[in-house]
């Protein structure tokens, strides 16, 4: 899971501000400082990693899947349509995020209340299908199997819908509605990935929850004042809510680290905040 939000690095600002000054434009506005947000599972267990500056999250994804082991299968990423969620040089099996399409729907209900109320009535059927999954804790092959036995039909009838829209002049292309029905048509494939793998995610929102993390902090601090603070920032965010949704304590986690500095660095796969305890002397 991937996405960015916007953020500050006072050093940077500034070196792009004399930057465009000694050329005699203004600073481009395209050129964004943003803090991406990426979350891997990792079976039950989510590693949350945060990375701040001028790269986007598509470019701070392939730093990390470089790191990757390349016996192991391609990686299922999660994202809404944006280029800068994908750009970069990785191979993933690409899913983007309902609840981003359904979000455009919402947006322009008040003027198109029953062609975006069925949108919306069939995708909360399709929401209601995959919380019985949860409920029942199926596992990722019983939710496909699932999902293709009672969300498949759905679909079909709901891209039908939507296609016959736009096919049968029955909405304006570039109104609003048109625009939200041809993002979820442009998209569909992926956006109906959970219908082909196993796993396969509904939407994004564990990572938007993610980043409201570094949301708050951005209303708090405001602003990095250079490259460096924001790499040190992003570190200790990473470890601390990672620690936090494994249950484990983030100030002692960071203590054992230090104390068995030497046993971290040679077998780090042991010293993460979900088994770390077993790592310690005499064991948890």
């Amino acid at each position: 899971h991937n996405d960015d939000t916007p953020a500050r690095i006072l050093a940077l600002m500034g070196e792009r501000r004399a930057k465009a000054e000694v050329a005699g434009h203004v600073m481009p506005a395209t050129r964004a400082i943003s803090t991406s947000g990426i979350v891997a599972l990792l079976g039950t267990h989510k590693a949350m990693l945060f990375f701040t500056g001028p790269e986007h999250a598509g470019s701070n994804l392939a730093r990390v899947l470089a790191h990757r082991a390349e016996a192991l299968a391609a990686p299922i990423q999660m994202c809404d349509a944006l280029t800068a969620n994908m750009k970069g040089d990785f191979e993933t099996i690409l899913s983007h995020c309902i609840a981003h399409g359904r979000r455009k729907f919402v947006e322009v209900a008040e003027n198109f209340p029953a062609p975006c109320r069925h949108v919306i009535d069939s995708l909360a059927q399709l929401y209601r299908n995959d919380a019985h999954c949860k409920e029942r804790n199926m596992s990722a092959m019983q939710r496909l199997d699932y999902h293709r036995s009672n969300s498949a039909g759905l679909m079909l009838r709901l891209h039908l819908w939507m296609y016959k829209q736009l096919a049968h002049k029955q909405v304006e292309p570039n109104c609003a509605l048109g625009q939200a029905l041809r993002y979820m048509l442009k998209h569909w494939p992926a956006l109906t990935l959970f219908l082909r793998i196993p796993g396969a995610p509904l939407d994004n929102n564990i990572c938007e929850l993610a980043l409201k993390k570094a949301i708050c902090h951005r209303k708090n601090s405001l602003f990095y004042r250079s490259g460096r603070g924001a790499e040190v920032g992003d570190i200790y965010m990473s470890v601390i809510f990672t620690c936090q949704s494994c249950g484990a304590n983030p100030f002692s986690y960071l203590q054992a680290l230090q104390q068995h500095a030497t046993a971290v660095a040679l077998a780090p796969q042991r010293w993460l905040p979900w088994n770390y305890l077993a790592a310690l002397p005499g064991g948890a």
